[in-house]
């Protein structure tokens, strides 16, 4: 077959670079190639126009010629777009690839060649063969400093005239792997091993290390290519050989210390891979290793074993010998064992009980086998077992085939292995799956029936003093219904238990708890005491049963044992006597009559336990919401979260999450809604505090490559905008909670996204807002009518009964009437409110993405630092390039803070800034709410352009920078309330400030170093203030202000090993892996 003409991802990658090809990706998957017009086409090159569409309705227009080697394998992109990034960029890749796709369909109309005969023309086909001119990748196997550890090194090469290889050039593992469409030295079979070489670990030099069942792989087959040198490309290729034995001995030294010696016949070297591998280098040849079926892991343990000291011999040999029986490791002096072999396991089954804790006391079955009389541990299934006898020590041969029946056996009657402390035997428990009585039921119907067939098996059973479980018969049982004259009845039943009359009703409330009539086991194991039992058949309690199945759930049961009800309305008379026999769950369809007594003489919420692992100490108001947040859902309603702003109502609801998830009720993900500017919030809180909740961010054009991932995670973060496209795919899902933040989004219920989430499909429903309403009452009737449709009735009688009263005529009565019904289901709280509890200082992070012309800047800007960085530090090291690095993070942060700070001549056409327009949002809010603000820059520059937008919005403001002269005049014009906001950079007024007046604090830009933050935010925070302070820190995501800052929790030394000139470099170096994070592209 002839090859023909056509342009691969991998062309299109190489050309543009990973970043503009991922970038060119999304643009081409989401139809923003407007136009595409062939000018010119000869069979080996195309020259093609197009228009892409960017953001903000803008298009660019770009001119793309690409070129083709004459036997198509290797092809050139050459790209101009209109665009700031000029060539090769992001729209030059999304053309390239509408390009790719046009070009594969015209192939398919053009050519309607049926697969079938395809596959027939090109059935004898065989790959090309490599020239033997031409140059190839040889692999140069080298020993690294580590024992039995090998790195390969790449070059480029190919046969000379005297028949030996050239000198050629050495490469890297990322060449090999990414320019393997478009150069001719890169085979077939190399692109599979540089996919198996990626997966592996490389020493700082790039170098990948050869360990484990891939590292076997890939040099296995590099083996085959007959292109695997040693040390140099310039020695013979090593060549292939027969596997040999690994052999274990033990020498004793001139010191009269014994070390264990590996060795391989003939003599090789031993490579610790999965299978292991040994190279000869005196015969240059490589294979396999037999090592009787030990792991890579126990290799590489056995191959750092220390010498043992001869005063320790003895010991260490018997211990060898009996606690690790089927290792293939001799030991140092030989130990006289007799070996027993040939006879079958005898099954021995322990019953004993344990006191677990003060109020918990367990009942367990311990697995043990007999062989020839002689009891071994099951706890490790191994062919071997020694044991110390009387007559010494014992190597027994184990059945282990039959072992596992005798464990499958166990496991079949419902028993499962468990784990207990200083318990090192095999033992299984009864799990109580649903109730306690499934346990029970399990070992009743064991020792009354399985016991004995176990026993004419010949198991061997034996019980324990400590074993106190007992089981008893009714002797009879009864049961009577009395009639009033007051619509009420009582139904009274008793049994008979060893001559003592009892109350049967509050036996068999677990039942009714845990089961339902179609699953009733056989025998109803009833507790009567502690570790006694009563055994009922269900087919004798079934005729009542189903009676009680229907009234259980508005049922109260007396001192006597017997079930009151109502006849007409007995859910909500229902009254569970607490002085008999507690109060019992309500369950079924009338429930909400029974929680609905409760909720009418609501007068507060118990104490929930904070669930472990939680990353947040929670203040007492904080703790009530999580108490708040349970209680709902105990009972199955739904509520508003409406605390102020900066109160926490995301720790509050992860906390709850997390609950909700350690109490094994989270079965099925959760949705959380939020605007698009809080999801980097969201993912960050949740990874902060909860980092056992896995998250999944459904926001991008790549989103939709998640959606097959929704069940496996715990939490799903997405937008109110993207309802709309996404609404198919979130409807197919059923999920146990869904929230809202910012639910005054969903304030008209005729919206778009009003109407989807109604239709979400959930267990549980929780709207988070500050402002639940903002206007008029209909607001708060909208959320509540998506929380729980019908508890405020429809909106027109919504509307007559509470709304027009209240607005209209200032109807106090009903005012307070619908406040009683709201209480226990909106949670608000203010600042002022909670002002004691609150933390010294609230720290509050806002983030906001870069804006499309803001980000590609700030590309162009990194990319060429990085460079500049790399270099410094190859040429000075990294602790003489620290100021090189300041330099180029200084460039990123004034990008991330205006392009207008920077002096570049292409920063300065670039006049949007995102973190600017947040600032000018969030400053008018506050200032409603009658906050003193100071904000902080480490830039005059910046300060100056918040200067001029403050003067645009007629926003009285004082300023105080280094140019300042009047300072006080400045200070005074905001401690007087002539100015509310006050612009300060750091040189001027970090420290030495007092300004109690204030109660917020902004911080621009983020600094590096916590301390200078502190001491900012202690302006206002210090003795003399008299209210909570807020501090927001703005800061822009997936830049190097995120990543700064998330690096400082991980690596609390690093701004110090950065900014102070290098220190600290001792303590903590920064790394070539923190650098890479540092200039990481945006996403």
């Amino acid at each position: 077959m002839i090859n023909q003409k056509r342009i691969l991802p991998a062309d299109i990658r190489h050309a543009c670079g990973d970043t503009y090809y991922s970038r060119g990706k999304r643009y081409f998957d989401d139809e923003k190639v407007m136009d595409l017009y062939i000018e010119h086409e000869t069979p080996l090159d195309v020259v093609l126009s197009a228009s892409v569409a960017g953001s903000r309705g803008s298009y660019y227009d770009q001119a793309i010629r690409i070129d083709w080697k004459k036997n198509y394998t290797a092809v050139s992109i050459d790209g101009d777009c209109s665009c700031p990034m000029e060539f090769n960029c992001k729209h030059i890749a999304a053309v390239c690839l509408e390009y790719m796709a046009y070009s594969d369909q015209e192939k398919r109309v053009n050519q309607p060649i049926p697969s079938c005969l395809e596959w027939l023309n090109n059935f004898d086909e065989t790959p090309e063969a490599h020239d033997k001119d031409e140059e190839f990748i040889a692999y140069i196997l080298k020993p690294s400093k580590t024992p039995h550890l090998f790195t390969l090194d790449l070059f480029i090469t190919k046969a000379n005239k005297k028949g030996g290889l050239n000198k050629g050039r050495k490469t890297t593992l990322n060449n090999l792997r990414y320019s393997y469409s478009y150069t001719n030295y890169i085979q077939a079979v190399d692109e599979e091993i540089s996919l198996l070489l990626t997966s592996l670990k490389t020493t700082y030099q790039g170098a990948p290390e050869l360990v484990g069942s891939t590292g076997s792989l890939a040099l296995s087959k590099i083996l085959q290519t007959g292109r695997l040198f040693w040390l140099s490309h310039q020695s013979p290729a090593i060549q292939a050989d027969n596997e040999r034995k690994l052999e274990f001995s033990w020498q004793q030294q001139k010191n009269k210390d014994y070390k264990l010696e590996l060795s391989i016949e003939p003599e090789a070297t031993l490579i610790l891979t999965e299978p292991p591998l040994y190279f000869d280098p005196q015969h240059n040849t490589l294979g396999p290793i037999t090592t009787d079926n030990i792991s890579q892991q126990q290799l590489e343990k056995i191959s750092s074993a220390p010498q043992v000291p001869e005063q320790y011999v003895n010991e260490f040999s018997q211990r060898l010998t009996l606690e690790f029986p089927s290792t293939p490791l001799p030991a140092p002096k030989k130990i006289d064992i007799t070996e027993i072999t040939g006879f079958s396991p005898v099954p021995k089954l322990t019953l004993f009980g344990v006191q677990l804790a003060a109020n918990h006391y367990a009942h367990f079955i311990q697995l043990n086998f007999n062989y020839d009389n002689k009891t071994i541990s099951a706890y490790t299934p191994e062919p071997f077992s020694v044991i110390e006898t009387e007559q010494g020590l014992c190597r027994i041969q184990r059945d282990t085939t039959s072992e596992y029946d005798a464990y499958d056996q166990l496991n079949a009657l419902g028993f499962t292995p468990t784990e207990l402390d200083n318990h090192k035997e095999l033992t299984f428990l009864s799990p109580a799956d649903g109730s306690i009585i499934d346990s029970a039921s399990r070992w009743a119907d064991f020792l009354e029936t399985t016991i004995p067939q176990l026993e004419q098996q010949g198991w061997l059973i034996e019980t324990q003093e400590n074993f106190k479980l007992n089981f008893h018969t009714a002797e009879d049982w009864q049961s009577e219904i009395t009639e009033s004259n007051n619509d009420w009845f009582e139904m009274n039943f008793q049994v008979n238990v060893n001559g003592q009359r009892m109350p049967l009703l509050p036996l068999i409330m677990p039942v009714l708890e845990n089961y339902t009539l179609d699953d009733l086991p056989e025998i109803l194991s009833l507790p009567l005491a502690e570790h006694s039992y009563i055994n009922l058949p269900s087919s004798q309690l079934r005729p009542f049963l189903e009676i009680v199945y229907e009234l259980f759930d508005s049922a109260s049961v007396n001192a006597n044992g017997s079930l009151t009800l109502s006849r007409f309305n007995a859910a909500s008379l229902a009254e569970l006597d607490t002085h008999s026999y507690g109060i019992f769950s309500i369950k079924g369809g009338k429930k909400l009559l029974e929680t609905g007594k409760k909720l009418k003489n609501f007068k507060g919420i118990e104490n929930v336990a904070i669930p472990s692992g939680l990353n947040a100490t929670l203040r007492d108001y904080q703790q009530q919401g999580l108490n708040w947040l349970q209680f709902l859902r105990e009972y199955n309603f739904s509520g508003i979260l409406a605390d102020d702003m900066g109160l926490g109502k995301t720790v509050q609801t992860l906390a709850h999450l997390l609950l909700e998830k350690q109490a094994g009720r989270m079965n099925k993900p959760c949705l959380i809604i939020a605007p698009t500017s809080l999801m980097g919030n969201w993912r960050r809180e949740s990874e902060r505090f909860t980092p056992d909740l896995k998250v999944l961010t459904l926001q991008g054009s790549e989103r939709k490559q998640h959606f097959d991932k929704i069940n496996e995670h715990d939490l799903i973060l997405t937008t109110y905008p993207l309802l709309p496209r996404d609404k198919d795919t979130l409807l197919t899902h059923d999920y146990h909670f869904l929230i809202l933040d910012e639910a005054q989004m969903i304030k008209n219920p005729k919206s778009q996204a009003a109407q989807t989430v109604r239709e979400i499909k959930t267990t549980h429903r929780l709207c988070l807002t500050g402002t639940p309403m903002e206007n008029h009452l209909g607001e708060l009737w909208a959320q509540f009518d998506f929380l729980m449709p019908g508890f405020l009735g429809d909106s027109a009688f919504f509307k007559k009964t509470y709304r027009t009263p209240i607005e209209a005529h200032g109807d106090p009565q009903q005012r307070e009437r619908l406040s009683k019904r709201l209480q226990p289901f909106m949670l608000r709280r203010t600042k002022q409110e909670v002002a004691t509890e609150l933390p010294p200082k609230t720290e509050i992070i806002r983030s906001v993405p870069l804006y499309d012309k803001q980000a590609a800047l700030y590309e162009t800007i990194r990319i060429s630092m990085e460079k500049k960085v790399r270099d410094a530090i190859a040429d000075k090291g990294l602790s003489r390039s620290h100021i090189t690095i300041l330099d180029a993070l200084l460039k990123l942060r004034q990008t991330c803070c205006d392009p207008r700070t920077l002096s570049l001549k292409q920063a300065q056409k670039v006049t949007e800034s995102a973190k600017l327009d947040l600032l000018m949002e969030m400053l008018p809010e506050q200032l409603e709410e009658g906050r003193r603000i100071l904000v902080f820059s480490q830039f005059t520059k910046m300060i100056g352009l918040i200067e001029k937008e403050l003067t645009s919005r007629k926003i009285e403001y004082a300023k105080l920078t280094g140019q300042t002269k009047k300072r006080d005049e400045a200070i005074e014009r905001f401690k007087s309330g002539e100015a509310d906001v006050f612009l300060i950079s750091l040189k001027a007024g970090g420290v030495g400030l007092n300004l109690t007046e204030a109660d917020t604090v902004i911080i621009y830009d983020p600094w590096w170093n916590p301390a200078v933050e502190s001491q900012a935010a202690d302006r206002a925070h210090r003795i003399g203030q008299d209210k909570p302070v807020f501090v927001y820190k703005l800061m822009t995501e997936n830049t190097v202000e995120e990543k700064i800052l998330a690096m400082q929790e991980k690596k609390r030394a690093l701004a110090d090993s950065i900014y102070n000139g290098g220190k600290k470099e001792q303590s903590l170096k920064l790394t070539s892996d923190d650098l890479t994070e540092l200039f990481k592209p945006l996403d």
